[in-house]
């Protein structure tokens, strides 16, 4: 006899009386990155390593400050103190020939699926690269807008829980569909980060030799500032822990950086026409990050309750079952709402990270909405065919920020400049309007440098 599925108290609301705005204002809070709010468990630690109970926030301010005076010294203090790896100095960057050599020991058929990974990352990213556009006028005027690429950028690949390969796949092929030359990749020195043999086969299959073992915020601040054997980047990309996300807060405007990512978060609009069991494992597999958001919203009673048993049914299944149905009661959602414009307007407040429309009429319905990292239309576009393989990155906006930010792209790692050029002709020809807004301005060097040109 089969174990009995678990119980899932997921949250339930009804549009029709409860207030759903301020449940997923709570839910919004819960995993907004604001950095002041610690565990138990974070907070003794983080007493046994700095002697007092700091919070998330300040513990970044303290190591990125302690990194950008020191140096090395802190990094590798702080590598031992957070990771426990104990390294030398010249231990920290992984050999060229250890990545080789895992490069050698992979399975054929694993970098089989990465070439095939990269293939459509890239034909997908130069499809949409920015290129070099000019404007002419008659009288003797050229006007560029000219993209170069970024010179050096650093990705944070995590490495606590589980490997990701796909990290790497999807922020490193962009970078270089873009052309930058120097890919910096960070890690953890733990069995799931730096000395992980998948990792480094996939750095060493897509053309990245920099990988260096370190994790955490220390490793954001080495890359920021640089230090001893890493100089310092232009940029720095990549999901982490909400020690990560802060770091890269904090150092903005040293470097430039992605974003400040929070936990993933899928929203699933269904229908009538919806398969429960395919719902209930996209929002599995988003609840499987512990913590990841899922949330359902749907206008039929019956799939909403065919998916809750589809959930319950399916978790026990999970090597990570525990993990996820916590993440399941404290961040899933089952929403029943009016009518599909309702759905499409809450979706919109939520601006999920990954929308999935598993509707009959999603391309009608993609048109209402506005607010979302990634859509994903129709039963059978899953949200792991964008977290793997599809083609666009999986590096997208969280809590909330896909009301106004965009998913990384190959045109991140693109810097862009103005070039002008006028003649003598087209100069006398635009000068009184310069002469105009130098005068109302009080600027009268600036109008000189336009009358010197015209006696």
């Amino acid at each position: 006899m089969s174990d009995p599925a678990p119980s899932l108290d997921i949250q339930r609301i009804d549009t029709r009386r409860d207030d759903v705005q301020a449940a997923l204002g709570g839910l919004r809070e819960k995993l907004s990155p604001r950095g002041d709010i610690v565990s138990d468990a974070g907070r003794q630690r983080t007493i046994s390593v700095f002697g007092e109970p700091l919070s998330p926030q300040q513990v970044v301010e303290r190591i990125t400050q302690e990194v950008r005076d020191e140096g090395l010294a802190a990094l590798l203090r702080y590598t031992e103190k957070l990771d426990g790896a104990k390294l030398a100095a010249d231990a920290i960057r992984v050999s060229p020939e250890e990545i080789a050599k895992a490069h050698a020991a992979a399975d054929p058929a694993f970098l089989e699926t990465i070439r095939r990974i990269r293939d459509n990352i890239i034909e997908f990213q130069s499809a949409i690269l920015h290129k070099d556009v000019e404007v002419t006028r008659p009288s003797g005027v050229s006007l560029r807008q000219r993209y170069l690429p970024l010179e050096r950028i650093g990705i944070c690949v995590p490495g606590g829980a589980a490997a990701y390969p796909s990290t790497v796949l999807m922020t490193a092929v962009p970078a270089k569909a873009a052309g930058v030359e120097q890919i910096v990749v960070v890690a953890p020195p733990t069995d799931f980060g730096a000395n992980n043999p998948d990792v480094l086969a996939t750095c060493h299959e897509i053309g990245v030799s920099e990988v260096y073992r370190i994790g955490g915020a220390q490793a954001v601040a080495a890359m920021a500032y640089g230090v001893e054997g890493l100089p310092k980047v232009d940029k720095i990309v990549g999901p982490g822990n909400l020690f990560v996300a802060l770091a890269k807060k904090h150092v903005y405007g040293e470097v430039d950086i992605d974003s400040i990512a929070g936990p993933s978060e899928v929203v699933v609009i269904a229908d009538g026409s919806t398969r429960p069991d395919f719902t209930a494992a996209d929002m599995l597999a988003q609840a499987e990050h512990a913590p990841g958001a899922s949330i359902l919203i749907t206008w039929s009673e019956e799939v909403l309750e065919a998916t809750a048993a589809e959930l319950a049914k399916q978790v026990a299944k999970l090597s990570r079952c525990e993990l996820t149905i916590q993440s399941l009661k404290s961040f899933g959602y089952l929403i029943l709402v009016r009518d599909e414009d309702e759905a499409c307007e809450i979706t919109n407040a939520i601006a999920p990270e990954h929308l999935h429309i598993a509707t009959d009429n999603a391309e009608e319905l993609i048109q209402k909405i506005r607010n979302a990292g990634a859509t994903f239309l129709g039963n059978y576009s899953p949200v792991a065919l964008g977290d793997y393989a599809a083609g666009p990155s999986h590096v997208l906006p969280t809590s909330g920020t896909a009301r106004w930010a965009s998913g990384l792209t190959a045109n991140d790692f693109l810097r862009t400049g103005s070039i002008i050029s006028y003649s003598e002709a087209a100069l006398k020809e635009i000068a009184p309007a310069i002469q105009t807004m130098a005068d109302k301005e009080g600027l009268t060097a600036h109008r000189a440098s336009v009358d010197i040109r015209l006696r």
